[in-house]
């Protein structure tokens, strides 16, 4: 309907170039941002994957607003129970509150899908405190050794 999904990326980083894959600090593999997700049948499938993945822990690098809704995409760096680092993209929709309490270097849950390791995350607010402490025990004594 709109053409080829490579025009569709290449007009998204000329509309927003702080979009780019360069300025969100991945490799040429991620898919890029969807210009509106919910209109996008495979960034609905790949979201309700993300629910049900793999808990990991990312540090909030950055944040770009999409629009007013508010949307923002999360830069972060995530660190696996596998001891596997790679920068994490997360496309949320955020309360105003939630927004003014981002802050650079804060550790946020997230999950991710360990099959398709194509960057794209979401935040885990509904992940147990206790499995959040696990993680974060298990990733602190791996830094330690």
């Amino acid at each position: 309907m709109f053409g080829s999904k490579k025009k569709l990326n290449d007009l998204m980083e000329q509309l927003r170039p702080d979009l780019s894959r360069e300025s969100l600090g991945v490799g040429t593999n991620f898919p890029g941002v969807a210009p509106n997700p919910v209109l996008s049948g495979e960034a609905r499938k790949r979201n309700a994957e993300l629910r049900n993945g793999t808990l990991a822990l990312g540090v909030l690098v950055d944040w770009r607003e999409v629009n007013s809704n508010p949307r923002v995409v999360l830069m972060l760096d995530v660190e696996t129970a596998d001891g596997v680092s790679f920068r994490g993209i997360a496309d949320e929709s955020l309360t105003i509150t939630a927004l003014t309490r981002l802050a650079p270097g804060q550790t946020l849950p997230v999950r991710y899908r360990p099959a398709v390791m194509d960057h794209y995350v979401a935040l885990a607010p509904d992940a147990d405190p206790v499995d959040v402490q696990q993680l974060s025990d298990l990733i602190a004594s791996r830094k330690r050794t």
